[in-house]
């Protein structure tokens, strides 16, 4: 590890005393190292993310993606919501060491680690029309639900995610109906009525429509995946 102190003493560089010109934040330096998403597109063909975990090593796991981001750096990548957020698919972590292994088409065989050839190009062209500081909501199209609870998971609450907000500083936030605020239906993205997810005191996690639905039947083991979550 460099000597940080002895490096801080140094004042001069040839001859030239250092001024505040010379002063990075490190802070800054390590937000700019993630590269930020400048633009979304739904995935409206039922494209699915596959991941594995350690625990069953020959088996392979899916999820419908939500859509694929365009990035600051030019990569485009699928996004899904994943517990407590929405996250790219290389960042992919299942509690059990799970990690992204791929994409498929739906009822099919067909296994590739690329983003499609279409998206990159639409989210190309909308990016090159928009710009990429240009604030975004997209419908939700797979069904997620928010998971509340107030109470330690003794009794909990499902809404349906109705959009996601893509913000300028490149973050998503889930987008559901405040019931008190509905002048009209159906809800749609960009309603007045729309409110963020994460920031209410009792959001707990993000869970797909075949989940929710389990949750909704009171099917044992996803009442059992509920209690296991509440444990952590």
């Amino acid at each position: 590890m460099p000597n940080m102190q002895r490096q801080a003493s140094q004042g001069r560089h040839n001859g030239k005393q250092r001024g505040p010109h010379n002063v990075v934040s490190l802070c800054e330096r390590r937000r700019a190292a993630t590269p930020r998403i400048v633009r979304l597109s739904p995935e409206y063909d039922g494209i699915e993310l596959l991941y594995a975990n350690d625990r069953q090593p020959d088996k392979l796991f899916s999820l419908r993606v939500l859509a694929w981001a365009m990035l600051d750096n030019g990569e485009v990548t699928a996004m899904v919501p994943w517990l407590k957020s929405v996250v790219q698919a290389p960042e992919l972590a299942d509690p059990l060491n799970g990690r992204w292994v791929g994409y498929r088409l739906p009822d099919s065989q067909y296994l590739f680690t690329d983003a499609p050839d279409h998206k990159v190009s639409e989210l190309s062209a909308a990016v090159d029309f928009f710009g990429d500081q240009e604030p975004q909501q997209v419908p939700d199209t797979i069904g997620t639900h928010v998971v509340f609870s107030d109470d330690g998971f003794h009794t909990i609450s499902l809404t349906e995610v109705i959009s996601w907000q893509l913000d300028e500083d490149g973050d998503i936030h889930a987008m559901i109906a405040d019931e008190q605020r509905i002048t009209r239906t159906p809800v749609l993205p960009g309603d007045p009525c729309l409110i963020e997810a994460e920031s209410q005191p009792d959001f707990r996690y993000f869970f797909q429509h075949g989940i929710a639905n389990r949750i909704k039947d009171q099917d044992p083991e996803a009442l059992a995946a509920i209690a296991t979550l509440a444990s952590d």
